[in-house]
Parts: C-alpha cells; structure tokens; sequence
C-alpha cells in the first residue's frame, strides 16, 4: 500500500471536519493507500485549542512525512492554515501532492 499524509481541516466545525475526514479516510482506503491523518488520531490526547499542545501535534504528524510516499489534500470543505503547513512542508521535502475533492462535478 502506498503511504499517504491525509490533509483535511479540523478546527472551526470539529463534528463535520472528522465526519469528512473519516470519508477521505475512506477514500484513500478504497483507492489502496494507507493514511496517516494525524489530526485524527493527536487531537484524541492534545487538546487542539491549546496552541502549544496544537503545536505539538502539527509537529508529530509532520515528522510522518519522512515515510510517506505523497500528501493528499482534500478540499471539498477548503484548506486551512495547517493544511497549507502541511503543503508547503511536502513541497520543501520533495513528496507529491495531490488535490482531491469527494463531491461529484455534474
């Protein structure tokens, strides 16, 4: 499987960014890659509203990068400033990034 850095947002409207989260999640899933979406799984133990503990998590989920094969970036609900993080850090280490969005064009 593929390694893959999940970006997808997670402040402002928690309960629908991990609804959305969880569907890219999915989605990577069924397209064969394994995701790493650390605002999933850090913000279970640091409280993301505490800028130190939300530092911390944006750190851990950054070192991911060494391993991972590509960032994909989902953009259906936009891109927040630690996604542009994300980003910007893929760009400076060389890993792909792919943009990609769940809703369907007509």
């Amino acid at each position: 499987m593929r390694l893959v850095i999940l970006e997808s947002p997670y402040a402002g409207d928690v309960g629908a960014n991990i609804e959305y989260a969880n569907a890219c999640m999915l989605d990577c899933l069924n397209r064969g890659e394994a995701p790493f979406a650390s605002h999933m799984l850090y913000t279970q133990a640091l409280d993301d509203r505490i800028p130190e503990q939300r530092r911390i998590g944006i750190r851990a989920g950054l070192a991911w990068g060494r391993v991972a094969d590509a960032t994909v970036v989902y953009v259906d609900r936009g891109i927040s400033p630690g996604m542009e993080l994300g980003i910007a850090l893929a760009d400076v280490a060389g890993r792909s990034v792919e943009y990609r969005s769940l809703e369907v064009s007509p």
